[in-house]
């Protein structure tokens, strides 16, 4: 499945490279996607998003609009993953696909009960937390504005984070 996931981060970022017009949206879908709760196992969003970035660094896009897209994309996704937490609370798990995979709900509520608002910064990094711990966070009551606070400044980090290493890679080349 590894060279599947590779193979797909590969002709995905091929396909961008040819097509710059599609960059932002496809990584504002990409983010979205990548932050909601149980799709986000699907898609190698990182090895993506770390290629965007090189490109971007090649000049073959401007930064600030893929920036952009890629914290909208993450912080949308998650206000969607809180809110269904708010909405469904724990019925969520009453659906069969969702309780296949209760040890990530367990995990992550284990976090969230550890951390706080924290979680919601340093889950953003952490692949398989990334959709679920917003979820919890949900499920659990936060405060929605300590949620959107943490939120919205983990998007734009981690879309730094992401983007900034092969920008800057080809700035001092």
């Amino acid at each position: 499945m590894l060279s599947t996931l590779t193979d797909f981060a590969n002709q995905a970022t091929q396909v961008i490279a040819a097509n710059p017009q599609w960059v932002a949206p496809a990584v504002f879908a990409l983010c979205f996607v990548e932050s909601l709760p149980f799709l986000a196992l699907l898609v190698p969003g990182t090895a993506i998003l770390l290629s965007v970035g090189a490109l971007v660094g090649a000049g073959e896009m401007p930064i600030l609009p893929v920036w952009l897209a890629v914290t909208l994309g993450a912080g949308l996704g998650n206000w969607i993953s809180f809110w269904l937490g708010q909405r469904y609370g724990g019925n969520l798990f009453h659906f069969e696909w969702a309780r296949k995979r209760l040890h990530m709900y367990v995990k992550a509520q284990a976090f969230f009960a550890r951390w706080g608002w924290f979680s919601i910064v340093a889950c953003r990094f952490i692949g398989p937390l990334r959709a679920t711990v917003p979820l919890i966070a949900g499920t659990c009551n936060m405060s929605p504005l300590a949620f959107h606070i943490s939120s919205w400044a983990s998007a734009c980090l981690w879309a730094s984070v992401l983007l900034l290493p092969g920008w800057l890679s080809f700035q001092y080349m």
